[in-house]
């Protein structure tokens, strides 16, 4: 697997994603979701056939760190573009008030965990929309011919020109099976491609994915199959026993950074008790401190629909200043304003 970098997970109160601080004022100053973030700053030919860290709306990233915009993508969805980094506090408050009403499904000024659910699926649901709508584009990309299907090689020889290769050459030194020369580091993101590649090829094998399959491997979130190879890359990479799944302290375990002072500390710490609290609140889902792949895997399914309950339950205690049980305008307000 390619190199982690010190994760950030835990950096915003978790009161701010959800009640319009971090959804409002922040989202607009990030792009949509990381990887148009990785696209800008890498090569654009790259990054549209490669399959991407991040995926909206999915718990964990792909290398098993938290998802620190989750809330954010679950609630806001395809608008997370729409709010303006400079926006007016008086605007703000406005466009929290008319996502709130569509969440309000019965009007009554309050909302349920029952309606953010539904809300949370539904955003869900756009980010799926997207997806798709992109694979079909990339698909595009590595299907020049229009045939309908890609093959590993051409896949590999699309892949190898955006690390500066000659397609031509790059397509010879293939098929005639010669030394291709390239780098270890390429040579690994090739492995774990190709590993990936064979999971997406739907039975009966014919190590040639139709437009559908490329979706499975550029967005696993959208095919069983393809989670249950996620979640298994996730667990090797976290378990330390071999026993092929979590505790607590291998999942809270994954490499933060050298603490140098006392701001380094306080990430360390606080990016800790935010994996702490994931794990015992929502991935072990039978609290015996185990978290099995069938689990994550449930946790990271973007379509379950008890693991959508949960979390918004999750996002309305947090600001259910009443305890009622419900989001209330006022609640989600002051949140805004703290």
């Amino acid at each position: 697997m390619a190199s982690r970098q010190a994760p950030l997970c835990g950096l915003a109160p978790c009161c701010l994603w959800l009640l319009g601080v971090v959804l409002l004022m922040n989202a607009s100053a990030r792009p949509a979701n990381h990887s148009s973030a990785r696209e800008r700053a890498g090569n654009r030919e790259e990054n549209e056939i490669l399959p991407p860290d991040h995926l909206n709306g999915v718990k964990l990233e792909m290398d098993g760190h938290l998802n620190k915009d989750f809330h954010q993508e679950v609630f806001l969805g395809k608008d997370m573009d729409d709010f303006e980094e400079d926006a007016e506090p008086r605007k703000s408050r406005r466009k929290l008030m008319v996502i709130f009403s569509k969440v309000d499904l019965n009007t009554d000024r309050r909302i349920s965990a029952k309606e953010m659910q539904k809300w949370i699926m539904q955003k869900t649901a756009e980010h799926f929309q997207e997806a798709v709508a992109e694979s079909r584009a990339h698909f595009r990309a590595v299907d020049p011919d229009g045939d309908g299907h890609v093959s590993w090689d051409e896949y590999k020889v699309k892949f190898l020109v955006t690390k500066g290769h000659n397609e031509r050459e790059v397509a010879e030194k293939i098929k005639n099976k010669w030394d291709l020369n390239i780098d270890e580091e390429t040579q690994e993101v090739l492995e774990n491609l190709k590993d990936r590649w064979y999971q997406a090829d739907n039975p009966p094998p014919d190590l040639l994915l139709t437009e559908s399959e490329f979706l499975s491997f550029l967005h696993p979130e959208h095919s069983r199959g393809m989670l249950q190879f996620m979640v298994k890359e996730i667990i090797r990479d976290l378990d330390q026993d071999g026993d092929k799944k979590l505790s607590l302290s291998e999942f809270i375990s994954l490499p933060v950074g050298t603490v140098e002072n006392q701001q380094g500390q306080d990430v360390d710490d606080s990016w800790v008790r935010d994996r702490k609290r994931e794990f015992e609140e929502l991935i072990d889902a039978n609290h015996d401190g185990i978290v099995t792949m069938a689990e994550l895997e449930d946790y990271m399914d973007p379509m379950n629909e008890f693991s959508a309950l949960n979390e918004a339950k999750q996002m309305i205690a947090i600001a259910d200043e009443n305890q009622n049980h419900y989001l209330e305008p006022e609640e989600v307000l002051k949140y805004m304003d703290a």
